[in-house]
């Protein structure tokens, strides 16, 4: 092994707003047009000149092969048609804009199937589904499946107030089995799920503070809800939402589970106590997995906590904070002096795994560019110019 073959399991992607327009149903251009006219982009990486890297497939292949990465998980980037904002951190929508919204993501799916088409084998794209209406989501899921989107379906943050029922209610069983019948990953993406409170001088910075926990929110809501005792070959992915967090929250369930296995916590008795056929940290063991961006030193080091074979390394190109165009220098950071098997797992092998990508065809492209293993193994001498926080300084010495 002289490459690595690198997976970036949190890309993103999207077409230029206008273009959404072929891909919704005729009854709709109308209100798209309406829709685009009155749009107001609120982000900067939508509106700079290298935004084509979103929709651009030269430009887009040419940057990421430059950066050593042969394959990528794709998140939404732009806006699908009728959201007030991106896919990835727009509520799930009340029941008046529902309508609109789910015509929103079909044509954003409909776009990103052919997208992916256009370079095979490479790209797994994550379609989007809406929770509001079972029966067209698992329509959704089946659409998904039947045409190709390897990535699978990025479940849309659920919050309270939300109006449907929260993810751990079984009346979202038809969802799950879908998914495990026809191999559909669910993908939860850092960012989704915060509620909606209008806007005021804090709500961006509460926003920031609390993303991650509704980030999170949905392992342990499928985990304690018996959704994978269930479905026990459902897979569940959460990107850019970090990893520390993981020990300390698989500790905290099953202590809580056996708690409630003994009938009580605390003051807090269980007339009928539910039972898992478990301990909640083994559910993490055979189903889970993050995407772990921004994967620094500190948390490499402790990779082990985690599980070495739940780990995937993700880029998150082509956002600014991403590793791009320092993907080489950011591995060599983080994963400098381990052990090439590990590294090789984390950086694409989990990825090829989960996602069902062919390994072997990669290899071969990844002979050609990927980043040399004896250069990741050796410490960075300097931090580039990035605003990667895989570049974040930090004190943690390999263990």
């Amino acid at each position: 092994m002289d490459r690595y073959t690198v997976i970036s399991s949190d890309c993103h992607a999207g077409a230029d707003l206008a273009d959404y327009r072929p891909y919704l149903e005729s009854r709709w251009h109308g209100e798209f047009d309406q829709w685009l006219d009155g749009y107001e982009n609120p982000f900067r990486d939508l509106t700079a000149p290298e935004a084509n890297r979103n929709w651009d497939s030269g430009v887009r292949q040419a940057a990421l092969e430059a950066d050593g990465i042969v394959g990528e998980v794709i998140y939404p980037n732009t806006i699908p048609p009728f959201f007030p904002m991106s896919g990835l951190v727009t509520p799930t929508p009340p029941a008046a804009d529902y309508e609109l919204r789910l015509a929103g993501i079909r044509a954003h799916n409909r776009w990103l199937a052919e997208w992916c088409s256009e370079v095979p084998g490479r790209r797994a794209g994550i379609g989007q589904i809406l929770l509001n209406d079972v029966v067209e989501a698992v329509r959704d899921v089946n659409w998904i499946a039947d045409h190709n989107l390897m990535g699978g379906a990025l479940l849309p943050g659920v919050p309270p107030g939300s109006g449907i029922d929260p993810v751990h209610s079984p009346a979202y069983d038809p969802v799950w089995r879908a998914c495990e019948e026809r191999g559909v990953v669910m993908n939860v993406h850092g960012g989704g799920g915060p509620p909606s409170e209008g806007y005021f001088p804090a709500t961006l910075a509460l926003f920031v503070l609390e993303a991650s926990f509704f980030s999170h929110r949905p392992v342990w809501a499928l985990v304690m809800g018996g959704v994978f005792d269930r479905f026990p070959n459902l897979r569940l992915v959460v990107a850019e939402a970090g990893s520390k967090w993981i020990p300390d929250t698989l500790k905290a369930m099953d202590e809580i589970q056996a708690k409630q296995d003994e009938g009580s916590i605390g003051a807090l008795t269980f007339i009928e106590p539910f039972h898992l056929g478990r301990r909640p940290s083994e559910y993490w063991a055979t189903n889970c997995w993050v995407g772990a961006s921004f994967m620094n030193r500190e948390d490499a080091v402790d990779r082990n906590l985690v599980g070495v074979d739940r780990i995937m390394w993700g880029s998150d190109f082509p956002h600014e904070e991403g590793t791009y165009p320092f993907t080489r220098e950011a591995l060599a950071n983080t994963y400098w002096g381990m052990d090439p098997e590990e590294v090789a797992r984390m950086v694409g092998g989990n990825a090829a795994h989960v996602y069902g990508f062919d390994l072997d065809r990669l290899d071969r492209i990844a002979a050609r560019i990927g980043p040399e293993v004896g250069m990741v193994a050796q410490p960075i001498t300097s931090l580039p110019n990035s605003e990667s926080r895989a570049f974040v300084p930090r004190s943690a010495t390999l263990s």
